[in-house]
């Protein structure tokens, strides 16, 4: 799926959602039928890989929902898609568990089939058609006239695909280095992602070993804790982070989640409240911060949303690795605390990100423009002359939204 939001989802910077998104889904699911009938294990893994590398649709629909949502309502609307996201994940897990066990595994892919086809008739029925957000210009299909009245041939097709790579896929790496909360974001979520998966890991490790020894059905149990957790997101979005300015309520997250794997190091070995009340609370913090990140850093680059969520997606990712692989190898080294210590660790930096860089600053680092919790109100988006570089956007630090648009960027 990594490879997917690298390369798949910037397109929808520059081509038609409603068709794109169609596509990916009937694809998927076409290849999906593959996984339910074949007997190769080749096969299945080659399917899986192509499966896995289309599955992106959850991330074309997030900055979609950053594009229609008001901004005064942005949080509440990413709320209530990421608690489905995350609350389908959770059920998916469960329900293949139990098909499964008692009938056989492949059920469980037919299912999923159905599952998809289900969505691709639901969006095909219901989904607006949304006009694309960088046309491409039609001065590259002409010859033009330069400055000293020369004829300029038209751009041949293989500058066209080589100009709409640098822009798409080297303008993720641009906007990280443009943006300061984008950077800022990127640094969070890798470390949250990280402290995650960490814990998901692990605990399997711990509730097999001794005191506990649960089989293997009690351990994917716990993974039902979450789901108060994921339906209180959008009453956290509504009444909190859409109130209070991004910093802060990452901040808040971070130390509930710091406050949570905390109780879990200590009494974790010995005490199964430990681990209960550690997977609330990080849970609820990292959900919580992941919601007040993207509905800051989705008003950064109106026309470039999709490769700002790829940029974040692609940080969430390698975290995600991170986490697993050196949670894991600490585990084995020093078992369930020398694990936790790691993620205190990783817990800790997000709070110095945090604090070094202030809501309404417009630089790396300083708190400049104010110390106040509360959002301001936004004023007029004022027209700003476009950035060098070729990115088209807008800033929305402290409620002043500015809308650069370039040349470069109107693909």
């Amino acid at each position: 799926m990594s490879r997917g939001i690298i390369l798949l989802c910037p397109l929808a910077d520059i081509v038609p959602r409603r068709p794109y998104i169609l596509f990916l889904v009937a694809f998927t699911a076409l290849v999906w039928i593959g996984l339910c009938v074949t007997h190769s294990f080749t096969a299945f893994a080659g399917l899986s890989f192509i499966c896995g590398f289309t599955t992106v649709t959850p991330q074309l629909m997030l900055p979609l929902v950053g594009d229609l949502a008001p901004p005064h309502r942005r949080a509440t609307a990413l709320a209530i898609v990421v608690s489905g996201l995350s609350l389908g994940m959770m059920v998916a897990r469960l329900l293949a568990g139990v098909v499964a066990n008692y009938t056989s595994w492949r059920n469980i892919y037919w299912f999923s089939f159905g599952a998809q086809a289900a969505v691709f008739f639901s969006l095909f029925f219901f989904m607006p058609d949304y006009p694309t957000k960088n046309a491409r210009r039609e001065e590259n299909d002409v010859d033009r006239i330069d400055s000293r009245g020369n004829t300029v041939a038209k751009r041949s097709t293989l500058r066209n695909v080589l100009h709409y790579c640098k822009v798409l896929y080297g303008g993720i790496a641009v906007l990280i280095f443009r943006h300061p909360p984008l950077l800022q974001a990127c640094l969070i979520v890798f470390c949250l992602s990280a402290v995650f998966t960490s814990y998901w890991t692990t605990l399997s490790f711990l509730l097999a070993s001794p005191p506990y020894v649960y089989p293997s059905y009690a351990i994917g149990l716990f993974g039902l804790i979450g789901i108060v957790v994921i339906c209180l997101g959008p009453f956290y979005g509504r009444f909190v982070i859409e109130r209070i300015v991004a910093v802060v309520a990452v901040l808040f997250g971070t130390v509930i989640e710091l406050v949570g794997v905390s109780i879990g190091v200590g009494i974790g070995t010995f005490c199964i409240a430990g681990p209960v009340l550690q997977a609330i609370l990080v849970d609820f913090g990292n959900q919580a911060s992941n919601i007040a990140l993207r509905a800051s850093i989705y008003g950064l680059a109106p026309k470039s949303q999709n490769r700002v969520n790829a940029a974040y997606m692609i940080a969430s990712f390698v975290g995600q690795l991170t986490g697993t692989s050196a949670g894991n190898r600490l585990y084995a080294m020093g078992g369930w605390r020398y694990s936790g210590a790691l993620s205190i660790g990783l817990l800790l930096f997000p709070i110095i990100v945090c604090v070094a860089r202030g809501p309404r600053e417009k630089g790396w680092l300083g708190w400049h423009g104010g110390w106040s919790i509360r959002k301001d109100r936004a004023p007029k988006a004022v027209e700003a002359k476009a950035e060098p570089g070729g990115e088209a956007g807008a800033v929305s630090e402290g409620g002043i939204t500015v809308t650069n648009v370039s040349p470069d960027e109107k693909v």
